[in-house]
């Protein structure tokens, strides 16, 4: 077994659950508000962020890039056509190309700001960074969402998946961001047919459920979360 140093709504956190989820893999899940820069924590990773990957049998492992290629290379070659990275040189350059699109670009210009300001300022002390949360910072994600919105789009009408045939980590790490923000209800889904539907797809896959089953108090899920046949 796996442990996995998280936040529940961490979009990098989720995107390892995904693909856990995909492989099979038992997780122990150890939830890391990481804004509290716990020395136990910052010993496995340094940089102090979520998600880490602890194997009793390896150093930590730390950063969704970085576990994600770990997996791969510990178990990708087992899965036959289920492996979530591709056989071809330039296949695995489109998968890693938009891995990086979603887990630095996306991230950078919408789940983390939206996450941030509208679920863990709810945790943060003020000197951590709390308060209030900033309506120039989420109005502007929401705006980022749309471009984000319509090129999934594009490429789920161009492709059976977002990188090439087969799911792969671009499908898990766009669907890990999205769903962080998709709880919050900040996902306008009505602006492009094609990327709902695509995003359908992964959502019903059993690798989702147990981030589906998971609520934040006083803080509901918005319908489309919870609705599979949004």
């Amino acid at each position: 077994m796996f442990t996995l140093f998280h936040h529940p709504f961490c979009p990098h956190s989720r995107f390892i659950r995904l693909i856990a989820g995909e492989y099979g893999l038992e997780l122990k899940l150890i939830e890391e508000r990481s804004w509290e820069r716990r020395e136990a924590f910052l010993l496995l990773n340094a940089a102090g962020t979520t998600p880490v990957l602890v194997d009793d049998e390896q150093p930590p492992v730390p950063g969704a890039a970085i576990v994600a290629e770990y997996v791969d290379e510990a178990y990708g070659s087992e899965m036959g056509l289920k492996r979530l990275m591709p056989d071809t040189i330039g296949e695995r350059v489109e998968v890693r190309r938009l891995m990086a699109w979603f887990n630095e670009k996306f991230f950078e210009e919408v789940s983390h700001p939206l996450v941030t300001e509208r679920i863990y300022k709810r945790f943060m002390s003020e000197d951590n960074g709390g308060g209030p949360p900033s309506a120039d910072v989420m109005r502007a994600a929401k705006a980022n969402v749309r471009y984000h919105l319509a090129y999934i789009g594009w490429l789920a009408q161009t492709r059976n998946f977002l990188a090439g045939d087969r799911l792969s980590y671009a499908d898990l790490a766009a669907a890990a961001h999205l769903s962080a923000i998709d709880y919050l209800g900040d996902v306008p889904w009505s602006e492009d047919d094609a990327a709902k539907a695509w995003y359908a797809r992964v959502k019903s896959r059993p690798s989702f459920r147990p981030l589906l089953s998971e609520w934040l108090a006083g803080v509901p899920a918005s319908r489309t979360y919870v609705d599979l046949d949004f």
